[in-house]
This record gives C-alpha cells, sequence and structure tokens, in this order.
C-alpha cells in the first residue's frame, strides 16, 4: 500500500466539469492498493499521517500536525501507484488490487481518518476525475506501508 502525501493550500477533484468535492490548508492523499494489502497497513498509515509532524510552526519548525492546525484531508484513490515501470515502456499493473478489493480497502483508510475527527473529503473510486492543488513549500512524501502479519 502506497500513499503519495502532499501538504497543500488548497486541493480540488473535479468530475466531468464539474466540482466534486475541495480542501482547504491540509493533506491531499492519493491511494494505491497492491495485492496482498490488508486493513492493518490501512491503520499503520492512516496513524502515521495523522501525527505526522509536517506543517510549521512559528518558528518554520516542522513540528505541527494535521490535527495540530485543524487541517482536512482530500484523499483519492490512485490506481497506478500499483504500477510496475521497470521493464519495458509500458507500466504494468499486474500487482494492483482488484477493484473490488481496492474499494474496499479505500473506503476503510478513509474511514480511519473519520474516526479521529479528521475532516476528509475524497475523489470517486474508479472515475476519471481532475485533481488541482496548491502543493504548500512544496511538501511531498511517498510513504509505503510495511508488509504487516
Amino acid at each position: 500500500m502506497r500513499v503519495v502525501l502532499q501538504r497543500v493550500e488548497k486541493a480540488s477533484v473535479t468530475i466531468d466539469n464539474e466540482l466534486y468535492s475541495s480542501i482547504e490548508k491540509g493533506f491531499l492523499l492519493l491511494f494505491g492498493a497492491e495485492k496482498g494489502d490488508t486493513k492493518a497497513q490501512a491503520d499503520w498509515l492512516s496513524a502515521k499521517i495523522a501525527v505526522l509532524r509536517c506543517f510549521s510552526d512559528e518558528n518554520e519548525k516542522m513540528n505541527l500536525s494535521i490535527k495540530d492546525i485543524d487541517g482536512e484531508i482530500l484523499i483519492v484513490s490512485q490506481f497506478t501507484l500499483a504500477g510496475d515501470v521497470k521493464k519495458g515502456t509500458r507500466p504494468s499493473f499486474d500487482n494492483a488490487m482488484a477493484p473490488g478489493k481496492a474499494n474496499e480497502l479505500y473506503e476503510y483508510f478513509i474511514s480511519k481518518f473519520k474516526e479521529q475527527n479528521i475532516p476528509v473529503k475524497t475523489g470517486v473510486f474508479g472515475a476519471h476525475m481532475s485533481v488541482s492543488l496548491i502543493n504548500d513549500g512544496p511538501v511531498t512524501f511517498v510513504i509505503d506501508a510495511p508488509k504487516l502479519n
């Protein structure tokens, strides 16, 4: 399971030329699930992200979490994060989780932030979306969940 986290001033998702959801200061999370990924990994990732101190304090040091700043999260499913481009010129998606299971894990991941009272908006699983953002910093992290038993 992989998440690309971008610290944003604002972000939005548009579907069929209509604004679907938007947030102000917070995180844009691009979420990708691979075969064998589990709820335990989603638990680990959501717990890590909820306390990750990557917002600046009064001394311009990364000391504040999404909770500390009362930020919002926009979570967008991103199938292509499971892509493998090591061989050839076309990405392989052999390791991507099947859509039904991936959607269940995506919804579970979203629920973990809601349980922590962090405001969450989403895209639509499997839809063609236009994602806009103003990256704050820029600050971007790629976070891979460890393999857990």
